[in-house]
C-alpha cells in the first residue's frame, strides 16, 4: 500500500463529503436574505414565515458542514506535514482568516436567526440574515483564495526550501481566484435554489402546504433560471483561465493529445492514456481554439508536448469534466422549461415538472463534485502547480496501515452523519413549514 495514494484518497473522501454542504448554505442563505429584505420592506408575513422555514433547514445543513470540515484543516498537519512546512506560511493565512473572520461571523448570526426573531428588532434581524449570507460567501472566498494559490501560485519566492510571501495581494488575487470564486458561488446558488424548488415541488405533488410551496417554488426557480444560464459565463471564464495558465490540465480535460491549430471542442470520448488516443471522439471543429483565444485557428497545446510525468490521470479528468458540463446543460434545459411554464402561468399545475424538480435535487451537488474532481485531479501530479509535487508534500512518518484505518473509520462516520442528516431533513420536510414554524417558539 502506498501511503501517498492513501493520503490522497483520505483527503478526497473528507473534502468530497464536506463539499456537499457549503454550496447549499450559499443558495439557501441567499433565499433567506431575499425573504427578509422583502419582509422588512413590505411587512408581508408570508416572506417572514418562509424565512423561518429556511432558517431551520440552513441550521441543519450548516451544523453537518461544520462537523465534516474540521478534519480537513487538521490533516495538513498530519498526512500533509511536508506541505505545511514548505508552503504553510502562505496557505495557512487564508485558512486562518476563514476561521477567525468568516466562520465565526456566519455561525454567530445563524444563532441570531435561530433564536433572535422576538429578541431583536426587525432591522437587526435583517442585518443578521445579511451577515449569514455575507459570511458564507466570505468563507468561500478565503477557501477559494487558498485553493487557487495551489492552482496558480503567485506572490512568493522560495527561500531555504520554503515558500515566502512577497505580496499578499498577488498571492490572494492570483491568476485564477476571481474566475474560480464566481464559478463556485454560482454553483452554490444553483444548488440551494434547486434544493428548495424540489422541496416546494414535493408539497405541490402532495397537495399540502400550498400557501408556502407556491412562493418558495417561484422564488427558487427564478434564482435557478438566472444562475443556470449565468454559470455558462462563469464556466467559460474559468475554462479560458485554465487554458492559458494550466495547459496540461486543459489538454487532459479535452482529451487533446497532439498540439493543434484550430483545435476541436470535445463533446464525447474515451481517452486511453497508455495508448495516447481518444476513442469514439466527437468534437466541434475549431471551437476550443475559438473559445480559449478568440481565434478559430489558434494553437492549443496537446498532452504530447509535455513530459509524461506531469500528465494528470486523463480518463478521470476528462469524464468528470464532461459530466459537469452535461449536468449544466441539463440545468439550462430545466430552466427553460420552468421559464416557459411561468410565462404560460402553468407552473403550479404541471405535476410532471414538479417531479423533475424533486428528483433533480442531488444533481447540482453531483455537478459540484465532478467539477471539483476535474480541477483537483487535473492539477496532479502537483500539490502546488509546477512548484511542489504531491509525492513531496505528504508526511513521511504516517504509515499506510494507519491511513487505511482512518479511511475506513471516516467512511463509517460519514455514513452515520449522512444518515442522520437525511433522516432529520426528511422529518422536517414531512412536518412542513406550517408545523415547524408553529413549534419553533418564535
Amino acid at each position: 500500500m502506498d501511503a501517498v495514494f492513501l493520503s490522497r484518497i483520505q483527503f478526497a473522501l473528507a473534502a468530497g463529503f464536506h463539499f456537499i454542504f457549503p454550496p447549499l448554505t450559499l443558495g439557501i442563505g441567499l433565499m433567506i436574505f431575499i425573504n427578509e429584505t422583502i419582509f422588512i420592506k413590505t411587512g408581508n408575513e408570508m416572506n417572514k414565515n418562509i424565512s423561518k422555514f429556511l432558517v431551520k433547514i440552513i441550521a441543519l445543513v450548516f451544523s453537518i458542514g461544520v462537523a465534516t470540515g474540521i478534519f480537513l484543516e487538521f490533516s495538513f498537519g498530519t498526512n500533509w506535514s511536508n506541505y505545511s512546512r514548505i508552503v504553510g506560511d502562505i496557505f495557512g493565512a487564508p485558512l486562518a482568516a476563514e476561521a477567525v473572520i468568516a466562520f465565526f461571523l456566519e455561525s454567530v448570526f445563524i444563532g441570531v436567526l435561530l433564536f433572535g426573531r422576538d429578541r431583536v428588532s426587525k432591522r437587526v434581524y435583517w442585518l443578521a440574515a445579511f451577515l449569514v449570507f455575507f459570511g458564507s460567501h466570505l468563507s468561500g472566498l478565503w477557501i477559494i483564495i487558498a485553493n487557487s494559490w495551489m492552482q496558480t501560485p503567485a506572490g512568493f519566492v522560495i527561500e531555504g526550501g520554503r515558500a515566502v510571501m512577497t505580496s499578499f495581494s498577488e498571492a490572494a488575487i492570483n491568476h485564477s481566484t476571481l474566475q474560480r470564486f464566481l464559478h463556485t458561488i454560482v454553483g452554490g446558488w444553483i444548488s440551494g435554489s434547486l434544493f428548495m424548488a424540489g422541496i416546494a415541488s414535493y408539497y405541490l405533488i402532495k397537495k399540502r402546504d400550498i400557501d408556502y410551496a407556491k412562493p418558495i417554488l417561484k422564488m427558487s426557480l427564478l434564482i435557478f433560471i438566472f444562475t443556470s444560464f449565468l454559470q455558462f459565463g462563469t464556466g467559460h471564464m474559468h475554462a479560458v483561465q485554465v487554458g492559458k495558465t494550466q495547459p496540461v490540465k486543459m489538454a487532459a480535460i479535452e482529451g487533446l493529445w497532439d498540439t493543434r491549430e484550430g483545435a476541436p471542442l470535445s463533446v464525447w470520448g474515451f481517452p486511453v492514456q497508455s495508448e495516447k488516443k481518444t476513442y469514439l471522439e466527437i468534437g466541434i471543429p475549431k471551437l476550443l481554439s475559438f473559445m480559449l483565444f478568440g481565434d478559430p485557428d489558434a494553437r492549443v497545446q496537446g498532452l504530447n508536448e509535455f513530459p509524461e510525468d506531469v500528465h494528470p490521470p486523463v480518463f478521470i479528468v476528462f469524464q468528470t469534466y464532461h459530466v459537469m458540463i452535461a449536468l449544466g446543460s441539463l440545468f439550462a434545459l430545466i430552466s427553460a422549461i420552468g421559464a416557459f411554464l411561468m410565462y404560460r402561468k402553468k407552473l403550479y399545475e404541471t405535476t410532471w415538472f414538479h417531479r423533475i424538480l424533486l428528483f433533480s435535487i442531488p444533481l447540482p451537488l453531483i455537478s459540484n463534485e465532478m467539477g471539483w474532481m476535474a480541477a483537483e485531479i487535473g492539477r496532479q501530479p502537483w500539490a502546488v502547480y509546477n512548484i511542489l509535487r504531491t509525492s513531496d508534500a505528504a508526511s513521511v512518518v504516517v504509515p499506510a496501515g494507519q491511513i487505511l484505518f482512518t479511511i475506513i473509520m471516516f467512511s463509517i462516520l460519514y455514513s452515520i452523519l449522512f444518515y442522520f442528516f437525511i433522516r432529520y431533513l426528511v422529518n422536517m420536510i414531512k412536518k412542513g413549514p406550517a408545523e415547524l414554524i408553529s413549534k419553533s417558539g418564535y
